[in-house]
């Protein structure tokens, strides 16, 4: 329940301070005074948007803070679930700085618009005009019916429910539409995979066969350079060797007059070591080359087979190519396991639309249970405001498929004559009659509610009389439940409140500001008299005022 509105710098308002009280409050003032302004400045701390137009004064911030009590609305949960400080009062702060940022506090913490916005819908219902256009809206008409019904805690544990099934039922058409796809490219994979497994390609494979086909490509070449080396090592009339082994025998001879002589004696040797060491391998190797026609045939033929797979493959090596191997293995193997997990899904997406089914038909039948009863109640309280022929009717159709409120579809139909059947409120309902429809509506869901303040704006215009004087009865009733804030013109509506404030236009200063009064016994009298007179309070006014306000309390 609200218990003090403080704002500070918003649109004509300087500095405010309001405490409120249960019941009826009733707050009036002339067109233009500024009611609705305090409506846009309520509406802050319930997370409407805002920048700097609204500032008063554009060099410094504005501020509007809430101040609640809670204790007996079952918001310790939502306190914990957001790791925010529990009290039996809490206060909701705004704050709007020059530069257009806006801040926001639940208890001095620093919150997020959307939470402060949750916090507010659990706290306050503001019903304006545009409220009462939604009547139309067949989504509102549902939760209107659910709150007849008692189902909105089971409605949010379907709508969990049904979010989870959403998410499955993504996730199943995606890996339905993606084994689609992969079922007509499965034959193409597996073809694919075939040729790399049949190629048997192994790491280094392709260098071993360039190197092998390079020499085998050479082979005559090879031979014969290798041959003639062979000569030049081995000839008997002038080979390496010969020469080598004389130079050794001409050192052993003279190595000791010669300084240095033994030195070069060893070297000659190790060179004639080393030297027929090459020749005896030279020689090998010219009889171990033969040109091998059908060896290089076999040779170009495999890295062909290399070289085409690394094309169509788009690869620069072999190791690229055997990774796209077995890539394509992984791939064909998904493809061929994927329907089990299809299956899988589809399984669970069935479990959880019979789940939603069933849960979808327990509270359509609880909805359905009261139909009777909501038509006879709201019918009944719009006779009572003025509406002797009035009739209203709830048509309720089935969904062909599940939708977040279940598998209802609700219609409002209404008809204020005898002679015309019952049609949508929509085409059927003045705006004076949607007021009244939505008072009723108000009125009947308060004791259903848990909801601690509602707050209307003008929800009795174009009403007068002895029906102006229901409205007001209704309104005084509403508040036995819970807090009502009621903007009015009527003086049978500002006359039923327990507490009445007026709000006015100051002019005395530099600046046209908005000031609110609390009134006081006599000025409330005076003020139920402007409204019942106008400008003009007449001694008649005064006298009626009297009338009423003493009729109010009995």
């Amino acid at each position: 329940m609200l218990i003090k509105l403080y704002v500070h710098n918003y649109a004509l308002i300087r500095d405010l301070d309001i405490d409120f009280d249960d019941g009826l409050t009733i707050i009036t003032g002339e067109t233009g005074a500024g009611k609705t302004i305090l409506l846009g400045a309520l509406s802050l701390i319930l997370g409407s948007r805002a920048d700097t137009t609204v500032l008063l004064e554009k060099s410094e911030k504005c501020v509007v803070e809430g101040t609640f009590r809670i204790e007996d609305y079952d918001l310790a949960d939502f306190f914990s679930v957001n790791e925010l400080d529990y009290e039996s009062v809490a206060i909701l702060r705004r704050e709007i700085n020059p530069a257009g940022k806006s801040r926001a506090f639940i208890n001095d913490t620093p919150v997020t618009i959307n939470l402060l916005k949750e916090m507010g819908e659990r706290l306050i219902d503001i019903h304006s005009q545009h409220q009462t256009l939604m009547l139309n809206n067949n989504s509102f008409q549902l939760n209107v019916v659910d709150s007849f019904a008692g189902t909105v805690k089971l409605l949010n544990e379907y709508r969990g429910r049904f979010r989870q099934y959403r998410g499955l039922k993504r996730e199943y058409d995606e890996a339905r539409e993606k084994a689609e796809k992969n079922k007509a490219d499965l034959e193409y994979y597996r073809f694919q995979l075939s040729q790399l497994e049949s190629a048997k390609l192994t790491e280094g494979e392709q260098e071993d066969l360039e190197k092998e086909q390079e020499m085998l490509s050479h082979a005559e070449e090879i031979k014969l350079g290798l041959t003639g080396a062979s000569e030049l090592f081995s000839s008997e009339t002038g080979s390496i060797l010969l020469y080598l082994n004389e130079v050794r025998t001409t050192l052993s001879k003279i190595k000791e007059y010669l300084p240095g002589g033994e030195e070069l004696l060893a070297r000659s040797v190790s060179s004639y070591i080393e030297l027929n060491d090459l020749a005896s391998e030279i020689d090998k190797l010219a009889g171990a080359i033969n040109a091998d026609p059908q060896r290089l045939s076999l040779v170009n033929s495999r890295l062909d087979t290399i070289y085409s797979l690394m094309q169509k493959h788009r690869v620069k090596d072999l190791g690229e190519l055997i990774i796209r191997r077995e890539e394509i293995r992984k791939l064909v193997k998904s493809i061929e396991t994927g329907d089990e997990r299809l299956a899988e899904l589809e399984t669970l997406l069935k479990t959880e639309t019979g789940f939603l089914m069933k849960l979808a038909e327990t509270i359509s039948g609880k909805r359905k249970s009261i139909l009777t009863e909501a038509e006879k109640n709201i019918s009944g309280m719009l006779k009572q405001l003025g509406m002797p022929n009035a009739r209203f009717r709830i048509s309720f159709s089935e969904l062909n498929e599940l939708s977040p409120s279940g598998t209802d579809h609700a219609d409002f139909l209404f008809s204020a004559n005898k002679q015309v059947e019952p049609e949508n409120l929509a085409k059927t309902a003045s705006g004076g009659e949607l007021s009244r429809v939505m008072l009723s509506l108000k009125s009947l869901l308060t004791k259903n509610t848990n909801l601690p303040t509602i707050i209307f704006d003008e929800i009795d215009s174009g009403v007068s009389g002895e029906v102006a004087d229901k409205v007001g009865q209704i309104l005084a009733g509403m508040g036995k439940y819970m807090q009502v804030i009621n903007i009015t013109h009527l003086p049978q509506v500002a006359s039923r409140g327990s507490r009445h404030f007026h709000v006015y236009k100051d002019d005395s200063g530099d600046s046209t500001i908005t000031r609110v009064k609390l009134l006081s016994p006599d000025e409330r009298i005076m003020e139920v008299a402007r409204l019942l007179s106008g400008s003009e309070v007449t001694e008649t006014a005064v006298k009626n005022a009297k009338e009423l306000l003493e009729a109010a309390k009995n």
